[in-house]
């Protein structure tokens, strides 16, 4: 079949996108200006009337909105971030930002997270204009920045300082589901998001009496953080199940032909779930990470010398926690930091979930299934967190849907931030068709 004009641009919008680098580094260590423009300059070449908005030197973001026919209706936001996470082109076969297409593959960073589906938004978009084919709800466009760090730049100053882009704004698409899982025996799900559990970035810092590295010290800051450390990094979190990742085990069952075993209350919920998870082969991966709160620790500092004892260390862990269970969290990582150990919130964002029964999810779910039919759909919930939060702030229900469809034995997981991050072209062509479908649909 010969490719529309929107299933070409978006290849080479993705392209062209991963050639800019916009490596975000934290701390405001990012410029995706350069994107932002070129992002801007392609939706105006098409008749749209984009701004770009820019919080700091080169930190920027893009809004435009599309008019639908139907002034009632509410509004639909469909985001994606122009930031990614760096990239040592050393650790790469080929350099992260050639945006390179080999044998029906694109490669480079933000080749699934998440240049593919910001060139995807900007091709059907601009087909809409060209083509004067309006949806039946307005469609406000946000290409946003700094969401690989905490969205201060981007969504989150978006929502506080220009809301009225937003205007009549009552759901949204954004980063991360409605891609291929090949769960066996020909099963192909397509896990749609409509819940991400919440970001809780901690600090702990341990006091102590600072001292000679040769000498017995009771009052050891290291040692105190040491066991604070372990003890969050051994802790097993009891399964917790919200609404969405309740229905997605029971969809996925259903799709896989798998069992599920008896759930009772305490513990022997948790025996329950995990043996349903042990049942649902490959798919469990869509799960595991969702049954309950985590806290891992990621980063260690203290002393400056090694016969020293400092007065001072400090940790940071990664804390993600499901909605309705952030006291929980709290309360448990007060019993492990313990009575000498401080924790505090370094970056914290909510939880969400979004309703299943919505008619946004129908037509999220018609248009996958218009171009796969063999597909299933399925509930997801994301274990980490994107701009959704932010957007979230202004009354906003936040839903993951970048379809894209994926050949068995694709690690869809492994391309987010790791080395050699690509996307089969095919699967931006279904992209396009599929959000044309959806936004025509919705």
């Amino acid at each position: 079949m010969a490719l529309s004009t929107a299933e070409a641009d978006a290849v080479a919008i993705a392209s062209d996108l991963i050639r800019i680098d916009t490596s975000n580094r934290g701390g405001g260590d990012c410029r995706e200006r350069p994107a932002a423009e070129y992002v801007a300059q392609r939706l105006a070449d098409a008749g749209l009337d984009p701004v770009v908005l820019e919080p700091a030197p080169g930190r920027a973001n893009v809004v435009a909105r599309i008019e639908g026919t139907d002034p009632a209706a509410g509004a639909l936001l469909a985001h994606g971030h122009l930031d990614v996470v760096p990239a040592e082109p050393a650790e790469w076969a080929r350099h992260p930002f050639s945006g390179e297409i080999c044998d029906g593959v694109l490669h480079g960073r933000g080749a699934v997270d998440m240049k593919n589906a910001d060139a995807v938004l900007v091709a059907v978009a601009a087909d809409l204009a060209r083509t004067g084919t309006r949806p039946r709800r307005d469609v406000v466009l946000a290409f946003t920045a700094d969401e690989e760090d905490t969205g201060a730049y981007g969504a989150g100053w978006l929502a506080a300082e220009h809301p009225g882009l937003f205007d009549g704004c009552t759901e949204a698409i954004g980063e991360s589901g409605a891609f291929t899982f090949h769960a066996g025996d020909g099963v192909r799900l397509y896990p749609l998001a409509s819940a991400e559990r919440g970001t809780a970035w901690l600090r702990l810092t341990a006091r102590g009496r600072a001292g000679h590295g040769s000498k017995p010290n009771p009052d050891n800051a290291v040692a105190r953080l040491a066991r604070a450390v372990a003890r969050i990094s051994d802790h097993e979190w009891p399964v917790r199940l919200i609404p969405t990742v309740r229905a997605a085990i029971a969809a996925i069952a259903a799709a896989t032909g798998a069992a599920p075993a008896p759930v009772g209350t305490g513990g022997g919920q948790d025996a329950g779930v995990e043996a349903t998870l042990a049942r649902l082969g490959p798919a469990a991966a869509l799960v595991a990470a969702t049954i309950r709160n985590s806290a891992n620790p990621t980063v260690l500092a203290a002393g400056y010398k090694v016969n020293v004892i400092p007065a001072e260390a400090t940790a940071f862990v990664d804390g993600r926690v499901l909605p309705g269970y952030e006291d929980e969290f709290a309360a448990t990582l007060d019993e492990l930091a313990g009575p000498d150990v401080r924790w505090e919130y370094l970056h914290r964002e909510v939880p969400l979930e979004a309703p299943l029964t919505a008619d946004l999810v129908a037509a999220m779910t018609g248009a996958l299934l218009a171009e796969d039919p063999g597909g299933t759909v399925v509930p997801y919930c994301m274990g980490g967190g994107t701009d959704a939060k932010q957007f979230s702030r202004l009354g906003i229900a936040g839903y993951g849907f970048t379809p894209l469809r994926l050949p068995p034995g694709f690690d869809y997981y492994a391309m987010f931030h790791g080395v050699d991050e690509q996307v089969p072209v095919d699967a931006l062509h279904f992209s396009v068709r599929v959000m044309s479908r959806f936004l025509a649909a919705a």
